[in-house]
């Protein structure tokens, strides 16, 4: 998926933060990890991580030192729980902040759930010229993302743009 729409894959990484799931019971990293499948790009890494800033933090800066990692796909630790901190994980490392992306998320997730949207911290960002996504811990806040922007937005062939062009794919 190069600018030119010739097709690219790109190698994403898929972190679940949770206290409690097994790659057994991670329904949402699953549904990531098939849909990015189908979608031609290559699964790098996937992992589960404890809701513990300085855990996540560790992975998703090893990925984004990576140059075979060009995104970086996170699902729970977004809301306000105790533990809940993929945020404050997260957001310290990066270069430019994805605003976008949680208002758009909250504007289709409001069709879904209503004003419940409004405890949604998701999150995007870049750093390294790696794009980063956090999501809800729920396979459906998942699949609102991929299915409502990510799936897109992680496709070069989509106009008028798409992330395909800054993302550091010439580390690879």
């Amino acid at each position: 998926m190069s600018n030119t729409g010739v097709a690219q894959s790109l190698g994403v990484a898929v972190l679940t933060i949770s206290d409690t799931r097994s790659i057994d019971t991670d329904t949402s990293g699953q549904y990531l990890v098939e849909q990015l499948k189908a979608a031609g790009h290559s699964l790098q890494d996937r992992q589960i991580v404890i809701d513990d800033v300085y855990q996540i933090r560790a992975k998703v800066s090893a990925w984004i030192a990576e140059p075979a990692v060009h995104v970086i796909l996170t699902t729970g630790g977004t809301g306000f729980s105790g533990r809940d901190s993929t945020p404050e994980a997260v957001a310290p490392l990066f270069d430019k902040h994805v605003e976008g992306f949680g208002e758009v998320f909250r504007a289709l997730s409001l069709q879904e759930i209503g004003s419940s949207t409004v405890q949604s911290r998701a999150l995007g960002g870049m750093a390294n010229r790696t794009v980063i996504f956090c999501m809800p811990g729920s396979t459906g806040a998942c699949r609102t993302a991929w299915e409502g922007i990510l799936k897109e937005q992680l496709d070069a062939t989509h106009k008028p743009c798409n992330f395909v062009g800054v993302l550091n794919t010439a580390r690879t």
